[in-house]
């Protein structure tokens, strides 16, 4: 069968949540890491290329992205997919809204939605605003974001200030009304002359009626969360058939780590409960980095004897006012390559004594661990929390089973219970 849906992500961690909801949804998906150099030789319906886009430049995003593009069309696929945050992470200067409209360019077509809600994890979209759990965006936690501040809660705004093209909005009272209604408002907004419309989405029943008005659109621009939608649209064209085990995995036996570098609140309050329970953790201090303690070799060592009882955390998660201050005294770009540079290596470090199982929280973190163990690919498994899945990796010295977990998602008790899921 040939690729149904060709997806690019613009982290590895968001790139790892789409793959999993397609999973979910009955779709064979495969995650790749960067765009392949030869064809994909997996017998799967849709393809995730992760990039590390978010937050480079604006043309260096567009490059990347159009790249990804080329592969992906080169591959046959049906219908493309350009996936962002549910936070919309974004400056004025993008990315989210230049990548769309080199992609909208590149494909012909003149008009595509943009939706992050994921109702599953608190993110919702009314009247074009987008909320985080029951607050505004712009008073959630993500105010604070060292990369990508988000102080402005109405999504036509954000986008408009980074889109050539007009930004309209498809709001609720026609997404309530069911998947023709969501048509003629499309057609309509087409006719006026927009070139973009914000959709909103409470519940997952509205993303299901939001996919399936999408089944001819050529770029779908999203979070994670419309993909729910999706599949239906290529069953009833007849070219998926049901799926029962999209995503069983055989994943590697040996030792457990975690390594965690988001300083997302949720990621914060997973960090201290893990601490809580008694678990052993190693703490990466930037400032130390900078000063040029071994940090790196601190951890190794103190992780090997520990590796045989359980997992062990190593992190440089921290609260929003020590960030802060770390960058104050280093730079944001200083502070944070340090991290992930250190981060990676002592992840090299643990598969080389045994480590086999790994959960990464953060996606510069992911992105940098990932690539750090020369992982080419990801096979998506069984879902932990929403947006979160076990992964088996494809490249790398060794099979390795990761979860790859955006710093915003996941319960408290997260790090515990991934554990539990991998057979």
């Amino acid at each position: 069968m040939p690729l149904l849906l060709g997806c690019i992500a613009d982290d590895f961690t968001g790139a790892t949540d789409l793959a999993g909801m397609l999973v979910k949804a009955g779709m064979r998906t495969i995650q790749m890491i960067g765009v392949p150099r030869a064809p994909l030789e997996e017998d799967v319906d849709a393809v995730v290329i992760a990039l590390k886009s978010r937050t480079v430049p604006a043309s260096e995003a567009v490059e990347a992205s159009l790249q990804a593009l080329r592969y992906l069309q080169d591959a046959g696929c049906r219908q493309f997919y350009f996936k962002y945050c549910s936070t919309f992470d974004s400056t004025d200067a993008g990315n989210i809204g230049p990548v769309a409209e080199a992609l909208m360019e590149a494909l012909g077509t003149d008009f595509t939605i943009a939706c992050p809600a994921f109702p599953e994890n608190g993110r919702t979209i009314f009247k074009g605003h987008l909320f985080v759990g029951d607050v505004l965006l712009s008073d959630s936690g993500m105010r604070h974001h060292p990369l990508t501040p988000m102080t402005d809660a109405n999504l036509v705004r954000v986008l408009q200030r980074q889109a050539r093209n007009r930004v309209g909005l498809i709001d609720h009272a026609v997404v309530s009304r069911g998947t023709e209604v969501i048509r003629e408002r499309i057609a309509a907004l087409k006719r006026e002359g927009t070139g973009i419309a914000i959709v909103d989405a409470i519940d997952n029943e509205d993303l299901m009626r939001i996919g399936r008005a999408l089944d001819d659109m050529p770029l779908v621009t999203a979070g994670s969360g419309i993909a729910l939608g999706l599949p239906q649209n290529f069953r009833d064209k007849g070219l998926l058939q049901a799926t029962a085990h999209a995503g069983a995995l055989d994943a590697p036996r040996g030792a457990r780590a975690i390594i965690s570098g988001s300083c997302s609140s949720a990621t914060n309050a997973q960090v201290a409960h893990f601490i809580a329970s008694g678990q052993p953790a190693f703490a990466i201090d930037p400032l130390r980095l900078a000063e040029g303690d071994r940090l790196v070799d601190d951890a190794l060592d103190w992780a090997a004897p520990l590796l045989d009882e359980g997992p062990v955390l190593v992190y440089a998660t921290a609260a929003p006012e020590d960030v802060k201050a770390v960058q104050q005294r280093l730079g944001a770009a200083r502070a944070g390559a340090l991290v992930e540079e250190a981060l990676a290596a002592i992840a090299r470090g643990l598969v080389k004594l045994g480590v086999r199982r790994m959960l990464i929280a953060g996606g510069e973190t992911s992105g940098a661990v990932v690539s750090a163990l020369d992982v080419t690919g990801l096979r998506i498994g069984v879902q932990i929390d929403p947006g979160v899945p076990w992964t088996t990796t494809l490249g790398g010295e060794q099979p390795l089973a990761l979860a790859l977990k955006s710093g915003n998602f996941g319960s408290e008790d997260f790090f515990s219970k991934a554990w539990r899921l991998l057979p």
